[in-house]
């Protein structure tokens, strides 16, 4: 349920015919809260804190000037968020070597890169959980011992037209009404950058929804935000849950599993960014939305 202010309002209802038939299941949120925790891999001038939902992943990286994010057997594409414009980086993949200016988002092809910060500061990149090495790592990794049962098998998106290759989208782009904050996409992930928020949301405004077969990852990059939880009652009441109210500062990142309602509230002046794998269709099919369309063409 979204109020009629929520461009999301617009989007056409999924056909319960597509809905998964398991009824039980009910898994629990995950909130990692990077900022009250040691980081999950430190090196001189390098440390990350790594989380993972089901299909993706999330490295948070905070370096020094020179350090280097290197991935020697990629195994498929995945996302570089540089959120903060005094930021700079260059990206070394697929025989490129592209310098990435800060607010910006990269898409980097399968194979060897190398990400070297410019400047100090943070990156943050999205991968598939066939990043084995790195979902192992994942400080939550023991939440998915189990694969979830309403979550289908990753099959990635068809390939660009163009090939793989570095892909570098930059981050300032006005908000246009009726579009739903800067959405990306690849063959395998969907980036969400959302508009930044001046203010606490508005609590007469809230947008309570669910997802039948797919988790949202939710990362908070600055300020704080409650997430709200609530799992349906089934006659299986071994299954139910207890409501969640749960407050997030910078950075952390929460998994949101299906089917849970859930809506998230602005506390203070910030930003988040939501993440899904595979991308989205419901929000691909929305004219203008998908920022990046042109070079990702959407499933038959």
């Amino acid at each position: 349920m979204f109020d009629a202010s929520d461009p999301r309002a617009a989007l056409a209802p999924a056909s319960t015919a597509a809905a998964p038939t398991i009824v039980g299941d009910f898994r629990a949120a995950d909130y990692v809260l990077f900022h009250d925790l040691p980081p999950t891999v430190e090196e001189p001038g390098l440390r990350q804190w790594i989380a993972r939902g089901c299909n993706f992943l999330v490295a948070h990286a905070e370096g020094d000037a020179d350090a280097v994010l290197a991935r020697e057997d990629q195994p498929d594409e995945y996302a570089l968020l540089l959120p903060d414009a005094a930021m700079e980086a260059e990206v070394a993949a697929g025989g490129e070597r592209v310098v990435v200016p800060g607010h910006s988002l990269v898409i980097i092809p399968p194979g060897p890169s190398r990400v070297t910060l410019r400047r100090a500061g943070r990156a943050v990149r999205v991968m598939t959980t066939r990043s084995a090495d790195l979902a192992g790592l994942a400080v939550n990794a023991a939440s998915y011992a189990t694969r979830p049962a309403r979550i289908p098998p990753l099959a990635d998106w068809p390939a660009p037209p163009g090939g793989f290759r570095v892909r570098r989208y930059s981050l300032d782009v006005p908000p246009t009404p009726g579009r739903f904050g800067r959405i990306f996409r690849c063959t395998t992930l969907m980036v969400n950058v959302l508009d930044r928020d001046l203010r606490p949301r508005d609590a007469a405004k809230m947008s309570p929804h669910h997802h039948d077969d797919f988790e949202q990852g939710s990362l908070v990059l600055e300020g704080a935000y409650t997430h709200h939880l609530r799992w349906p009652w089934i006659p299986d009441m071994t299954q139910w849950r207890e409501d969640e109210h749960v407050r997030c500062g910078a950075p952390s990142l929460t998994v949101i599993p299906p089917p849970a309602v859930h809506t998230t509230r602005a506390e203070a002046e910030g930003q988040m960014v939501d993440l899904f794998c595979p991308p989205r269709r419901d929000f691909s099919a929305k004219p203008g939305w998908v920022l990046n369309a042109d070079d990702y063409p959407t499933p038959n």
